[in-house]
């Protein structure tokens, strides 16, 4: 049955540029799997005389606008968030490795991936690349829960069998076996996505990350996710490993692992030659800036990333990042826009912030047309946003004159109780 849903409406044409009707109207209906797909969008005057016998939920003063996408996420990091460490590697040590080892419980994963679940939802979330650990449990908790809500969700079991204490470091083999089995588990059930998953290339024998790279080869529809150039001296760290790679990225291209559907957090330095590698693999950088700016690691340069033309979007990178909010991830990439760039002063547009935290980063991640946007075809996760939550955001935006202004208002101001509800394209 076709729902119709009338409020103000943001969605993104295909060039990314914003779409926006004041009095819009969504319809909804389920393809033959169950789903709720987008049927029609756009002003009400137009759409509603398509669809008359349309049941329609009015929702006055409310904006509809697409779930956000978030492109790395670490969900065993969810209880340490704000942990203070002078940088990457003593926060890698001090923190991530003891609370991840604890993931070998299922009870413990299972817990933990409920709660990291509802937090996603409830800051208007609606699909991530999730980083799990190097334990199955911790996948099988992840997807199971996901898979109850009926989310779009890809992660996979992280790889790392050397430089990794006891708790979290696996075994080469066993971890090659044990990821090829979640992948015929897992991928592609319902909206369920497996991601090859080595932690980053000082945390992988040769042999493991020859493994990641024939694995991500025989199935080639999975996810590949890591991190790269995160961190100065991580970047030092791989050069003495691996003497003979051109670039810290030059490694992963050397097992194999850069293709479409590759994703590798951070991409801060780099040079042209990583930036052309990037585009001619059609691999994205996901793009973290809380956590870069909460570890002191650096700047992304979007100056570079759009002069060079490889796709790139938004992450949150809870525990390093500071918060599960897509908006205060937004605003942290406008500060790393003005004051990070190579030539300072580059300002981005609040409506392509929107974007690469939507339908920019379901681009990114090979889902064009599929999440991140409200067009017809895609799935209907979509946001119901009130404008007007607080008194400081509801006096803002209605002094607001244009798109861009009520957009930034929302991202300088927002957090999740701008977020009234989320609503997942499940079947049934």
């Amino acid at each position: 049955m076709k729902k119709a849903y009338r409020a103000s409406l943001l969605r993104f044409d295909a060039s990314g540029k914003p779409v926006f009707d004041e009095d819009g109207l969504l319809v909804v209906a389920p393809d033959a799997t169950g789903r709720q797909r987008v049927l029609d969008a756009g002003s009400h005057a137009d759409v509603a005389a398509r669809h008359p016998g349309a049941h329609t939920t009015h929702l006055p003063g409310r904006i509809l606008a697409p779930g956000f996408v978030d492109m790395h996420i670490h969900y065993p990091q969810t209880d340490i968030i704000g942990s203070p460490a002078p940088g990457l590697l003593p926060w890698l040590e001090n923190y991530t490795f003891p609370a991840e080892s604890k993931f070998a419980d299922p009870a413990h994963s299972n817990e933990v991936a409920q709660f990291f679940l509802d937090e996603l939802l409830r800051n208007g979330v609606t699909t991530s690349l999730t980083f799990a650990t190097s334990h199955v449990a911790s996948v099988d908790a992840l997807f199971e829960g996901a898979q109850r809500r009926g989310m779009r969700l890809i992660t996979g079991k992280v790889l790392q069998d050397r430089h990794s204490p006891d708790g979290v470091r696996d075994e080469t083999e066993q971890s090659l076996v044990d990821t090829e089995a979640l992948i015929r588990k897992w991928h592609k059930v319902d909206r369920l996505g497996y991601a090859i998953t080595p932690r980053f290339a000082p945390a992988s024998t040769d042999a493991q990350m020859r493994g990641a790279g024939e694995l991500a080869a025989k199935y080639a529809d999975t996810w590949i996710q890591s991190h790269v150039a995160e961190n100065r001296d991580e970047v030092s760290w791989v050069r003495e490993l691996y003497p003979k790679a051109r670039s810290y990225l030059d490694v992963y291209a050397g097992f194999g692992l850069m293709r479409e559907r590759a994703v590798y957090a951070h991409c801060i330095y780099l040079d042209e030659a990583d930036r052309a590698l990037l585009r001619e693999t059609k691999t994205a950088a996901a793009v973290s800036p809380t956590s870069n700016l909460f570890l002191g690691s650096g700047f992304f340069d979007f100056g570079s990333a759009d002069r060079v033309g490889y796709p790139y979007g938004l992450a949150s990178d809870v525990g390093g990042g500071t918060s599960f909010s897509p908006f205060h991830t937004m605003m942290a990439a406008y500060y790393v826009g003005r004051e990070g760039q190579t030539k300072a002063g580059l300002s981005i547009a609040p409506s392509e912030l929107w974007w690469r935290h939507t339908g920019g980063a379901a681009r990114a991640l090979g889902l064009d047309g599929v999440i991140g946007n409200l067009q017809p075809g895609c799935e209907a996760d979509f946001l119901v946003l009130n404008p007007a939550v607080t008194p400081l955001l509801a006096r803002k935006t209605k002094q607001a004159n244009s798109l861009e202004e009520m957009l930034f208002a929302m991202i300088v101001l927002g957090d999740d109780r701008l977020v009234e509800r989320a609503v997942i394209s499940q079947a049934g």
